[in-house]
């Protein structure tokens, strides 16, 4: 079949759901689709790919990396046209949930074609956090989308029953409930309405977005290439001689790396820490650690390549993820589990989605995380940190992840 995604970044950017799609498509072609990846263009280089789409895009980051593609008639006209001289299009894979999601929806009302939404974002909690006024940025997106997808009428027939049958998800029966008119779920809502099947990668967000009136939610976890995964775990790093904690991600607010850094130095620990990633917080980052001149020794790596990330975490004795609500599978602690890691976990949902192999903060505060820090140190240093569940490892395999998605796809093929 041939599968088209969405994106509202493109592919060869930095982010979570950009490394998933890229995933999806190399097994995908590997068990014999193709599939076409429709996203903004980027000014960033990167190596020409014929499965890409590169829509005409608006930068917005001063880099270029990250763009806009505005939806309506123009860009729908473009789109067709490249599409035109392609494969029939089988099924649209909207992975995306501002530009890209609204451009998805409507190619696929105009082509009569099933759609299948993965959710991606909790949008109210993101904009709640990078937004001066979230109230009215979310009214603004509700308003905008209404007008976007106004000729793109709600799907009949939604399944009633998930396909993916992942045993991740121990939820099967939706349950609606009423929300303001205007809010993140809203929004989302709005999607859900227009698909055929609506996928989430965690229990939890998939819980939500069925608590909230989004119907079925089938669960289909992002996944990590499995080759790499066995080249990673086939090594075996010497241990460090403190305890080694990284933290990854994007250096943003709702990701919380400067409550981290305060807990770092506030418990004392004696550890080293590291840091991977980039963004706007750098520099407060710095200049925190500068001040507060902790015991720990914390460095800033940077960015790394996908595979550095993955060895750093499979060399280190724990992954520390902070951010709460804000994360809709929370992919670092997920690979940390696979390659045998443990984690610091402050968003409940994430622990308990995981599982084993966890140390839980008691609140979101910096003091109950500082404890936790603690507690996993002294653990490292006896030799009596948690063991993650070893399922974990077989259900994150990228071409376990193909297969459940391959599952929902001929379900809403074979409803048409």
């Amino acid at each position: 079949m041939h599968v088209v995604f969405f994106g509202d970044q493109h592919a060869e950017s930095s982010g979570g759901a950009q490394v998933s799609m890229r995933l999806q498509r190399r097994f995908l072609e590997r068990a014999g689709h193709t599939v076409t990846i429709v996203a903004p263009r980027t000014r960033a280089s990167h190596a020409s790919d014929p499965a890409y789409l590169d829509l005409p895009s608006i930068p917005v980051t001063l880099d270029g990396e990250y763009g806009l593609a505005w939806p309506g008639r123009r860009t729908d006209r473009w789109l067709d046209a490249a599409l035109a001289g392609r494969p029939p299009v089988d099924v649209v894979h909207v992975q995306a949930d501002f530009w890209g999601a609204l451009i998805g929806h409507r190619f696929a009302a105009r082509h009569r074609l099933p759609v299948v939404h993965t959710m991606h974002n909790r949008v109210d909690v993101g904009i709640r956090a990078t937004t001066p006024a979230p109230s009215l940025v979310l009214r603004a997106l509700d308003a905008w989308a209404a007008r976007q997808l106004r000729g793109v009428p709600p799907r009949e027939g939604r399944r009633i029953a998930p396909t993916s049958h992942d045993p991740a998800d121990p939820v099967r029966h939706p349950r609606d409930a009423a929300t303001p008119a205007r809010d993140g779920w809203a929004y989302l809502r709005r999607f859900a309405e227009r698909s055929d099947a609506v996928t989430a990668p965690s229990s939890h967000f998939a819980r939500r977005l069925r608590d909230h009136g989004c119907g079925v939610v089938d669960v289909v976890w992002n996944g990590i290439d499995d080759g790499l995964l066995d080249a990673v775990t086939a090594t075996s790093p010497a241990g460090p001689a403190r305890p080694r904690l990284v933290w990854i991600g994007r250096m943003s607010p709702e990701k919380r790396l400067l409550p981290f850094l305060e807990a770092v130095a506030g418990s004392g620990v004696d550890a080293d820490v590291e840091v991977i990633g980039g963004g706007g917080q750098l520099r407060a980052a710095r200049r925190l650690m500068a001040r507060r001149r902790p015991t720990a020794s914390v460095v800033f790596a940077g960015r790394l390549p996908y595979a550095e990330t993955l060895a750093r975490i499979a060399a280190a004795d724990a992954v520390v993820q902070t951010s709460i609500g804000f994360e809709t599978q929370g992919m670092t602690v997920f690979e940390a589990a696979a390659l045998g890691t443990p984690a610091v976990v402050s968003d409940p949902d994430i622990a308990d989605e995981l599982g084993a192999g966890v140390w839980r903060t008691a609140d979101g505060s910096v003091a109950a995380l500082a404890v936790t820090l603690r507690r996993a140190v002294a653990d490292i240093a006896a030799g009596s940190a948690p063991t993650p569940d070893p399922m974990v490892a077989s259900r994150f395999r990228q071409s376990s992840r193909t297969a459940a998605m391959l599952a929902v796809y001929e379900s809403v093929l074979a409803a048409r």
